[in-house]
């Protein structure tokens, strides 16, 4: 979803199914603990990317990596496509 009118980011949609959308705190843990995750920090920041902007990006990583693994536990089951997956 579009973060506001004029800029070229988007933001994940907080609707929908909440314990879905923990991907704020899993992208949080993530940065303290995995260290795949603090290199990814590391270079988004040396490529100029402010600490919010590198989160949010992890933040989208989780989110597809979460909709994958939902995906694959269940196959019969079609999901909505959003406006970014068009």
């Amino acid at each position: 979803m579009e973060a506001s009118s004029g800029t070229r980011r988007r933001r994940l949609n907080r609707g929908g199914d909440r314990r879905a959308n923990a991907a704020h705190r899993i992208a949080l843990t993530r940065s303290r603990c995995d260290r795949r995750t603090r290199d990814y920090l590391d270079r988004r920041t040396a490529q100029g990317l402010t600490r919010r902007e590198t989160i949010r990006c992890v933040k989208r990583y989780v989110a597809r990596e979460i909709y994958n693994l939902i995906r694959q536990l269940n196959p019969t089951t079609e999901f909505p496509r959003t406006a970014c997956q068009t």
